[in-house]
């Protein structure tokens, strides 16, 4: 059997919370299929399995908040559970076809004396698969990659599966039940070939008696789990108070006589608290990083785009326009991209390491989208390289997939500027915090009737105006580029025909 360690599906994640299994245990799966959503700092990601067998165990349930490193899912033949005779040699599954060894050992070297626990491979090391281990002492179990029985100690563990370590199941320790015997280790390396003969009157060694029912594992997160290994605590020996019979850390703290971590209640029902996670708690870190880091100016325009909603509907009534969503979001995001032609700086990163401005030659257009989990900020690749259809399209399909929660880390790498729409929600305009990694963020506000002076006629009349506001890095942009470049998105906003002059 394998071990499916949670891999790190963006940058640098450190951990990821089950969301959704997509098999149970018992289920037959192929490498690539889809078995589990998992929510990261960034998005929910489905994840393939790197495996083809049967579902041994789920090793995190759903909520479970794992980290990267960790197993989360085992995957083998189920055959290789069937119960072994006592002390016939474990081989590895493909061994005998390869015509190999597991490493150096020898069949003989692998056989097990079932008396024996100590020397039948079950010390501190060793994963026991869904099942727990009875009677361990305070170890801390170091990391040793998947429990594949390619290696002796994946051997070794697929004997603990099996349940061959009686009595007492697995253990760092030997435990010696009240009513049995003291079994002596064999006074050789090599465990003896054949079962040992039952207790007679001249005292031979007895064979161990029927393995005993190993508990279920107990319920816990990984997070959890490391905190017990921590402070040697056997969790199948706390008392669990979580719901559905889950150890929690403060069970675990509990049993060490370490006071609990303070947990802010309020008496007032009508309160209550969410954890701060997944996207949320990255968007948290992120914006605070952003705010504090670079110096932030913001700028607003207000604009009379009735022309350009009338550009908009002659769009829609073209044939080729028929399958996409054809918004004033589209416009706004070619007329900055023009706009960017004439100040490069917008389209920018500032290098506080190197003391130095990287100019990029092309648009990874974000576009920050409101979804359940949290604001996310995904991008169009090579947005300055579509006509207008095409990035019609790009933004349809980036908004729906944000809002189903599908959005991958790989869609939200290497955005180089940002539009947020706030106008979706009413808003005139805000001041928008720039997204790390780049230099300015442009907020588009609500589309509403205003009375408005016609600069031909100086007559009052009604007009479709927004307002936009620029936010820039004022380490390297200045006020002279953040306001011409505003000043140019607001000038094709006016009139789409202006674009011709860029």
């Amino acid at each position: 059997m394998a071990d499916f360690l949670l891999p790190d599906v963006g940058e640098g994640l450190t951990e990821a919370e089950i969301v959704e299994w997509k098999v149970a245990v018992g289920d037959v799966v192929e490498i690539n299929q889809v078995i589990v959503d998992i929510e990261t700092a960034k998005s929910i990601v489905e994840l393939p399995s790197p495996f083809e067998g049967t579902v041994l165990a789920l090793l995190a349930q759903v909520g479970d908040t794992v980290p990267v490193g960790e197993p989360i899912i085992s995957i083998g033949d189920p055959a290789a559970l069937t119960e072994a005779p006592a002390g016939a040699p474990v081989e590895a599954p493909g061994a005998a076809a390869s015509g190999g060894s597991l490493g150096k050992e020898t069949p003989s070297e692998m056989q097990i004396d079932l008396s024996n626990p100590a020397a039948s491979g079950g010390s501190e090391g060793e994963s026991l698969v869904g099942r727990n281990k009875a009677e361990r002492g305070p170890v801390r179990r170091p990391r040793t990659g998947s429990a594949s029985p390619s290696t002796l100690a994946g051997a070794a563990t697929q004997m603990q599966v099996q349940g061959a370590f009686a009595p007492g199941g697995a253990q760092s320790q030997e435990v010696v039940s009240a009513d049995e015997p003291v079994v002596p280790a064999p006074p050789t390396a090599a465990p003896p070939p054949e079962p040992v003969a039952s207790p007679t009157a001249s005292g031979a060694a007895q064979v161990a008696s029927p393995r005993k029912e190993i508990p279920s594992r107990p319920l816990a997160a990984p997070a959890t789990r490391g905190l017990a290994r921590e402070h040697g605590v056997d969790l199948a020996s706390v008392t669990p108070t979580g719901r559905d019979g889950v150890v929690t850390r403060d069970d675990v703290l509990g049993a060490v006589g370490a006071p609990s971590a303070p947990r802010r209640t309020s008496s007032d029902p009508r309160e209550r608290r969410e954890p701060v996670k997944g996207v949320r708690k990255m968007m948290a870190q992120a914006m605070s990083s952003s705010a504090f880091t670079a110096p932030h100016v913001t700028e607003w325009i207000t604009v009379d785009v009735s022309r350009s909603l009338r550009y908009l509907e002659r769009l829609r009534q073209r044939p080729e326009y028929g399958d996409v969503k054809v918004t004033p979001l589209l416009l706004l995001a070619r007329a900055c991209m023009l706009a960017m032609k004439r100040t490069p700086e917008i389209n920018s990163t500032f290098d506080d390491e190197a003391g130095e401005v990287v100019f990029k030659d092309y648009v990874n257009l974000g576009v920050a989208a409101a979804t359940p989990r949290g604001l996310v900020v995904p991008n169009v690749k090579d947005a300055h390289q579509m006509r207008m259809l095409d990035l019609a399209r790009a933004l349809n399909g980036l908004t729906a997939t944000a809002r189903d929660g599908r959005t991958q880390p790989a869609e939200m790498a290497g955005g180089t500027f940002t539009i947020t729409n706030v106008g979706v929600f009413g808003v005139d305009a805000g001041t928008p915090i720039i997204n790390p990694g780049e230099s300015a963020i442009l907020c588009f506000g609500a589309i509403n009737k205003r009375p408005w002076v016609d600069e031909e006629t100086d007559e009052l009349v009604v007009r479709d105006v927004t307002t936009l506001a620029l936010s820039f890095d004022h380490r390297h942009v200045d006020g002279a580029a953040g306001s011409k470049f505003l000043a140019d998105v607001a000038s094709i906003m006016r009139d789409p025909a202006n674009a011709l002059q860029f």
